[in-house]
């Protein structure tokens, strides 16, 4: 059985994750979309949230082999645990090349046994980023084209409690 996993923070989940997880999907027997957290990154969503978020996101795919799991651990350790052979990564632009070719290099150091595999983002869906999402959402703008219905409600709310930028 061929094991996939998909990464990320997922903060929040896009209309991009969602093509990745879709295409993703039919690659491999068993998809893991492996919610992590990034210490780099400042969530707007706790782990939780963000796992939950997924979860609905995939259960409206309605893909019979796509599971979500939270971790917190290197990312090799976490698709080794879950007996993964491929690691999946959507790229969009040049600059996530740059990114994910040097972190695809380090991961098959750590262990050559595990593949990364790289997804063209969809072209209506490349310029999507859950940063650029969030911006978008704190100066009060439209994120309907980027994210699914139940996720812009989760975004919306989330602003109106943290409260937006530059009014």
């Amino acid at each position: 059985m061929r094991i996939g996993v998909y990464p990320g923070t997922f903060d929040p989940v896009t209309l991009g994750h969602a093509d990745i997880i879709r295409r993703g999907a039919k690659l491999v027997d068993r998809l893991i979309i492996g919610v992590t957290t990034n210490p780099s990154k400042n969530p707007m969503f706790t782990p939780d949230e963000r796992m939950d978020m997924v979860n609905r996101e995939v259960a409206n795919l309605a893909l019979d082999n796509v599971e979500v799991v939270g971790f917190n651990a290197l990312l090799m350790t976490f698709a080794e645990r879950q007996g993964a052979s491929v690691i999946l990564r959507g790229l969009r632009a040049v600059a996530d090349f740059e990114y994910e070719y040097q972190m695809a290099g380090m991961n098959q150091q750590l262990n050559p046994r595990i593949e990364t595999v790289f997804l063209m983002a969809d072209v209506g869906l490349q310029p999507i980023a859950s940063k650029l999402v969030k911006e978008i959402a704190l100066f009060g703008g439209d994120i309907t084209r980027f994210v699914s219905p139940a996720v812009r409600a989760d975004v919306v709310e989330r602003v109106e409690q943290i409260g937006r930028m530059g009014d």
